[in-house]
């Protein structure tokens, strides 16, 4: 019983923390710039992903470390180099559905990559959030004309922590299989390519 009432303290306590730092409606969106009715001529042939180095990172195992890129989906190692890996997996499977004639760039600036650590995936349930956003744009390869403006586009997904986390892993859906997933249906969608996935929901965490 003891043992009990400590873990649901800690468990409280843990709740608290992420309720405080973002507990709230997050969100899918992105603008409506690009008519399908033009993105349909589009073949994006290149695709430039930056992760700038200004971007703060924390390796540190707290509910919710106050970092742009907080990522532990994969060992410890270069994490900006680990996003743009993952962004640009996302962006050339989103794009991959544009099949014109057109040859174009899509260019990609990440501006906050925000996952769960292990103590949020691991010791909570029903809490979390991978917090993505970056800038897109699109530009002819010919000639180097910009064919949208540089986009933000909020990528908010729900992290699966505690029994969804293990049953998800048992399912080879790790948390980059996910993320990989869940952004390239958004870029997908922002370049006319695929269905309209901006949507808003709840939930607790950061």
């Amino acid at each position: 019983m003891q043992t009990r009432r400590l873990f649901c303290a800690i468990s409280f306590t843990g709740m608290m923390a992420l309720a405080g730092c973002g507990q709230g409606i997050w969100e899918t969106s992105y603008a409506d710039t690009i008519d399908p009715a033009v993105s349909k001529n589009w073949r994006v042939s290149q695709v430039e992903v930056t992760v700038p180095k200004t971007l703060s990172v924390s390796e540190a195992n707290a509910y919710a470390p106050s970092a742009d890129i907080v990522w532990r989906g994969e060992p410890i190692g270069d994490r900006y180099a680990q996003v743009d890996a993952i962004i640009t997996d996302a962006a050339k499977e989103g794009a991959s559905r544009l099949k014109g004639r057109q040859p174009v760039r899509l260019e990609i600036v990440v501006s906050n990559f925000h996952a769960i650590t292990e103590k949020t995936r691991y010791t909570l349930e029903n809490t979390g959030i991978h917090n993505i956003s970056f800038t897109a744009q699109v530009f002819d390869v010919r000639t180097g004309d910009a064919l949208t403006p540089a986009d933000p586009i909020i990528a908010d997904l729900i992290a699966y922590s505690g029994t969804d986390a293990l049953l998800a892993e048992s399912r080879g859906e790790t948390q980059r299989v996910r993320i990989v997933a869940h952004v390239a249906n958004v870029v997908s969608g922002w370049l006319g390519a695929g269905p309209d996935v901006r949507r808003t929901f709840k939930r607790s965490g950061r």
